[in-house]
């Protein structure tokens, strides 16, 4: 049984089938041995079996090998047929070390898994998974206290907390997201996310309370507009106080009393007092403007939407301002890919930002060599509508472009600084942008991107 090839194990298998084959013949025939006959058709029923399963020793070695993988069973090891020749030591040597790679592998991810479920449990935000059918699949601890549910046994369970906010979860496409106040302490911003795992489909729900930031946004914003209204009115309120007390003093002074008990005012004096008069009302003028300024900022009706045909819209904004243009020498080129373009949106809001666009640009072109305004419109990458207002006029210093949609600033002497501000809180209100890239000098382009 020495030997130490696969082959000559066959060869030696098959010479013992036939020399027991011979001894059946002879016995039976010959001899007419029973017994014998009966012996050697066990040794040849043994043999034939020791033949078939050395034969197939390569096909439950690699069925072993595939359980193995199967089952992620890496425990086994295939060394003890080496002895049957080098072939076999070289298939031996593989499974080796293919097993050893997928133990490796799998320890990997072990490592991996256990990383990422320690780093899911540590972040601040709240991550939660359900499946097709509702199912929680990993839930972190920030979840768990954001939400308060101590029981969550599928993802129905947020109707406890608030049945707005698990139709909002439920409904919610991939890669969509909401924001949703729950209680005084509580403004949940919720993203979702898609993935498959093992066949099945999963949604990955994050949230996150931003009621802090929301107050801080609120208090900045707040303080800005102190900043604004107290700037605004000091302006016009400083110079009436100090007018009204020169007048004041000049009233004292320069008056004089008749022998009759009358009044009288020199004409010098009574000068002053017109040209002070006249003051304080211009300044009271300018802070009732300031005052009918910001209520229009803050009382944007909310925009009716409908399909408007974009070039209805532009030749609408031609006819208005033709006259104004024709009288500056000013060009206005209208320009829109496809034709039939159309929006959703209210006309007369839109209207209102593209008229205001034209007038500055026309305003920003007083010593500009190329007098034309272009009107255009079209389709982005996404299919979503683009209108662009562009002139070659003197262009916006970059420190500017950063607040002219600031309320109430302005680069103009004679501007109030709310049109800008107001075409973007209009854009806002129709889910678009209003958005400006300039050139000093050469060209300002003012995008309204529709979503």
């Amino acid at each position: 049984m020495g030997f130490r090839s696969f082959v000559a194990g066959i060869i030696w298998r098959v010479i013992g089938v036939l020399l027991l084959v011979f001894g059946i013949v002879y016995t039976f025939l010959l001899e007419e041995s029973l017994i014998l006959t009966v012996i050697f058709c066990l040794l040849l029923t043994a043999m034939t079996t020791n033949l078939i399963a050395f034969v197939t020793t390569t096909n439950r070695k690699i069925t072993r090998f595939l359980e193995s993988i199967r089952y992620s069973d890496f425990s086994s090891t295939f060394t003890k047929d080496s002895k049957l020749g080098k072939s076999f030591r070289e298939l031996n040597l593989s499974f080796n070390e293919v097993i050893e790679a997928f133990k490796k592998t799998r320890a990997e991810k072990e490592e991996q898994m256990l990383f990422f479920q320690i780093m899911i449990q540590h972040i601040n935000t709240g991550i939660l998974s359900f499946d097709s059918k509702g199912r929680i699949g990993v839930i972190n601890g920030a979840a768990k206290q954001l939400l308060q549910i101590h029981q969550f046994k599928d993802i129905y369970d947020l109707g406890k907390l608030s049945t707005d906010l698990l139709t909002s979860v439920v409904n919610l496409k991939p890669g969509e997201s909401f924001s949703i106040n729950i209680r005084s302490d509580l403004h949940l911003n919720v993203q979702s996310a898609a993935f498959k795992m093992e066949g099945n489909s999963w949604t990955l729900i994050s949230f996150q309370n931003i009621k802090t930031e929301l107050q801080k946004n609120e208090l900045q914003a707040w303080q800005n507009l102190t900043k604004v209204l107290r700037h605004e009115i000091m302006n016009s309120m400083t110079p009436i106080a100090s007018l009204a007390n020169s007048l004041g003093t000049i009233l004292e002074e320069d008056i004089l009393e008749k022998d009759d008990g009358t009044l009288e005012l020199e004409r010098e004096c009574y000068l002053d007092l017109s040209e002070g008069l006249g003051t304080i009302s211009k300044r009271s003028t300018g802070l009732v403007d300031f005052v009918n300024a910001y209520r229009d900022y803050t009382n944007i009706p909310q925009p009716v939407l409908s399909k408007v045909s974009v070039k209805q819209l532009f030749d609408n904004c031609h006819v208005l301002l033709k006259e104004e243009l024709t009288k500056s020498g000013i060009s206005l080129s209208i320009q829109v890919n496809p034709p039939g373009l159309e929006i959703s949106a209210d006309q007369e809001l839109i209207q209102m930002i593209l008229i205001n666009l034209i007038k500055n640009a026309r305003e920003s072109m007083a010593l500009a060599e190329n007098r034309a305004i272009i009107l255009s419109a079209r389709l982005d990458s996404q299919s979503n509508p683009i209108i662009e207002v562009t002139d070659h006029g003197e262009g916006i210093v970059p420190e500017a472009l950063e607040r002219i949609f600031v309320p109430f600033y302005t680069t103009k002497k004679t501007g109030s600084g709310i049109g800008l501000a107001i075409s973007r809180q209009i854009m806002n209100l129709h889910q678009g942008t209003l958005e400006v890239q300039s050139t000093l000098g050469k060209k300002t382009s003012f995008l309204l991107r529709f979503g």
